[in-house]
């Protein structure tokens, strides 16, 4: 697991660090070194600097390139600096290293990369006209682009900048940031590495898996078992307007491909001829329905369920109907097992009181994208969108939940523990991928501990299906079933990944 650390948690940890003996010019140094050692310098480098301890970084690092006889220049954006920053400014002076100042024009073609030491992560907000010109030309320039900690105009909380530098390699100074996988992040930063420098950061709360944290769920099974060691799943829903949606999740074998060891899928029983003529490896029950093909509340059909699975995912392709209130009030009351809420199914939630939740015996796993987070909540999308991780967690706590908020990178949070998954595809932003993933999330949740752990494997595993099918296509023209026909090829490469094998 890699850990995630806020601005706060990171500045504060600087602070302690430096207040027990380390000094701020010795971290600087050693910031630059981390940066020196990232990457394979080439030709002329133009070191980029603004005026804080980013910029002193910088600075650092063209002394350090001057001693290993690598030519570099700097451009300032002006004349003040931080304290150790005019240390290390001197120095450069001192070793005769040419500099000159960002005039709202220049010339970049001398130069074969760029270091981006405008801002650091104390950064918030929008820059000024002069700097955002400056953020602008360098992006233009065509040149190779580092960024130092992190990307200069991107918010180290939320991954939010406009403009921000667009870089080719991002280091993170000491530990990575939410920013560096939230929101634009992933438009902007090609690549990144993280490097010590000594601080001493707090146990983190916030994790980003890896490969191998996933691969340890998908363990070789053994010859002597059958399909009920790996869980019986259903999935509920399915109208006569949206036939479709729930027969994907099924349909793909999204469950079944992610483990479990049987899916049945729970429909209207007006859609039950259009959907079982599709069905191949799952089972079909059908629940009674309405005048207009919706779901009617049956709780005879709901303990029948209840009874007999080991995991529950509900709302995909429900559209509306008043008798959808009743259902989810009775199985977050009565269900034993857990609860995978999705689509329609959050929108109906959202209508009801969600003091409901706190009294559940079970798991409920919610998976929101923003909009539906926002009616959730009851705060505005752009209100998420400035702290999603602290909104996302209070939310969890609040409730009791463990809440997946969908997104380029996916936040789970049980509201102590926050994991953030930044596997996928632009490709997946089409109808009918959150479906699959509820898929995988029923049959994980099916025959593993239903945890924000598995959760996030979830996301991880469907998101690198996603990534699967995009390799054999193109982004713009993916569909959601691209995505579920690549599950098995990522269940595959977990299962057989050379990490978890070592462990």
């Amino acid at each position: 697991m890699l850990p995630i650390v806020n601005r706060r948690t990171m500045q504060e940890s600087d602070r302690a660090t430096i207040f027990a003996g380390t000094s701020s010019r010795e971290l600087m140094l050693r910031a630059a070194k981390g940066i020196f050692d990232s990457y394979a310098w080439a030709g002329k480098t133009l070191i980029v600097c603004g005026v804080g301890n980013n910029a002193g970084d910088g600075y650092a690092l063209a002394t350090l390139m001057q001693n290993a006889n690598l030519s570099c220049e700097l451009l300032l954006l002006c004349d003040r600096f931080s304290e150790d920053g005019q240390y290390y400014f001197e120095a450069c002076k001192e070793k005769g290293i040419p500099y000159t100042f960002w005039s709202g024009s220049f010339d970049f073609s001398p130069y074969h990369q760029i270091v981006d030491c405008i801002f650091g992560i104390g950064f918030r907000g929008t820059p000024d006209e002069t700097t955002a010109a400056l953020i602008d030309a360098i992006n233009k320039s065509g040149k190779i682009v580092i960024s130092a900690d992190i990307n200069s105009g991107l918010d180290a909380d939320n991954g939010l900048g406009t403009p921000c530098i667009r870089s080719d390699l991002t280091v993170a100074i000491q530990s990575y940031k939410p920013g560096h996988f939230l929101a634009q992040a992933k438009d902007v930063i090609g690549a990144h590495t993280a490097v010590d420098v000594g601080i001493q950061t707090p146990k983190a709360d916030i994790y980003l898996p890896e490969e191998q944290d996933v691969a340890a769920l998908f363990a070789p099974r053994k010859h002597y078992a059958h399909k009920g060691n790996y869980g019986y799943v259903a999935v509920m829903g399915g109208s006569v307007e949206y036939a479709g949606a729930a027969k994907l999740a099924n349909m793909s074998a999204a469950a079944l491909r992610a483990g479990c060891g049987v899916v049945t899928l729970a429909v209207p029983d007006t859609i039950v001829g259009a959907v079982a003529p599709h069905l191949l490896e799952s089972t079909l029950l059908p629940i009674p329905s309405d005048e207009h093909g919706k779901m009617t509340f049956a709780p005879d059909a709901l303990d029948s369920i209840l009874s007999r699975y080991a995991s529950v995912a509900i709302g995909m392709g429900w559209g509306r109907s008043d008798s959808y209130q009743e259902i989810l009030s009775y199985l977050i009351q009565h269900a034993h097992q857990p609860l995978i809420i999705d689509a329609d199914g959050l929108n109906t939630l959202s209508t009801m009181d969600l003091s409901l939740l706190k009294d559940a015996k079970a798991p409920i796993i919610l998976t929101p994208h923003l909009m539906e987070f926002s009616r959730l909540s009851g705060h505005s999308i752009a209100e998420i969108e400035s702290d999603p991780i602290a909104h996302a967690k209070a939310f969890a706590k609040e409730y009791g939940v463990i809440l997946l908020l969908k997104g380029c990178s996916t936040i789970v949070t049980d509201g102590e523990v926050t994991y953030l998954s930044s596997r996928g595809s632009a490709g997946m932003a089409t109808a009918g991928s959150g479906d699959v993933l509820s898929g995988v999330l029923a049959g994980l949740c099916g025959y593993l501990t239903p945890d924000a752990l598995t959760v996030v494997s979830g996301a991880y595993l469907a998101g690198m299906a996603g990534e699967l099918a995009e390799q054999k296509g193109s982004a713009i023209s993916m569909v959601a079933s691209d995505t579920a026909h690549e599950l098995a090829n990522a269940v595959r490469i977990l299962s057989h990944s050379q990490k978890y094998l070592k462990k």
